[in-house]
């Protein structure tokens, strides 16, 4: 398989870093980013010189325009970008969710999103190739009570992915992904002890990488989700 240049956001743990780990590993070259300096620096030593750690908060668009320009200048256009990176809310009716929670939760999720899209895409238009797979959930799909700013920005990823996809010309794709129910610190916040029944970060990378690989022009604007 020829080796891709993939960007994937919120790379420091749970399904980032799963992705990051197995990409690298078939051969993908990595750029990836997290707010944690002393993450990006663990992974970076990880993955080894071909691949790029970056110290990035997703929702300072400034951040993010700096990373995209630094990698297009290097390396040109990727061919996949993941935007992983997420947060939830702790759960909480509503109306009792605090406005600095809900409001870095809107910053990450969906100006983040906007923020990687604005600064990559249009180097990836002028070759008029690549992939955008924008993290859904299946609470982007749904609802359940006590994490309704999560669903909230979730539903909008899948909006604002089907709208982009009827943007793009013939050749590209924009995807919204539901990557499945996956053990990993957020689901811990919601489920607790019984998180630890579903399948690990690691487990679902050896699903997903295939997957996230095979994704093409053809299924543009389709919502998507990992297999089980």
């Amino acid at each position: 398989m020829t080796s891709k240049r993939i960007v994937i956001t919120g790379v420091s743990r749970g399904l980032g870093r799963a992705m990051a780990e197995d990409f690298a590993a078939s051969g993908h070259e990595v750029w990836g980013c997290t707010r944690s300096p002393a993450a990006a620096a663990e992974l970076s030593q990880q993955l080894g010189t071909s691949h790029h750690v970056a110290v990035v908060d997703v929702a300072d668009d400034e951040q993010v325009r700096l990373w995209a320009a630094e990698r297009l200048a290097q390396a040109g256009p990727p061919d996949l970008v993941l935007n992983n990176a997420g947060v939830i809310n702790e759960p909480a009716s509503t109306w009792e969710v605090p406005v600095a929670e809900f409001d870095r939760l809107i910053d990450i999720n969906i100006k983040g999103t906007a923020n990687v899209i604005r600064h990559f895409l249009p180097a990836m238009l002028a070759r008029r190739q690549g992939i955008i797979v924008n993290f859904s959930s299946g609470w982007g799909r749904s609802t359940s009570p006590e994490v309704g700013p999560y669903c909230a920005s979730k539903w909008a990823i899948e909006g604002l992915t089907r709208s982009l996809a009827q943007e793009l010309p013939s050749g590209m794709a924009a995807i919204p992904l539901n990557p499945g129910i996956i053990h990993t610190e957020m689901l811990e916040q919601c489920f607790g002890e019984a998180a630890k029944s579903y399948p690990s970060s690691q487990a679902w990378a050896r699903r997903a990488v295939p997957y996230l690989l095979s994704l093409n022009s053809r299924h543009n604007g389709q919502p998507a989700t990992v297999p089980s």
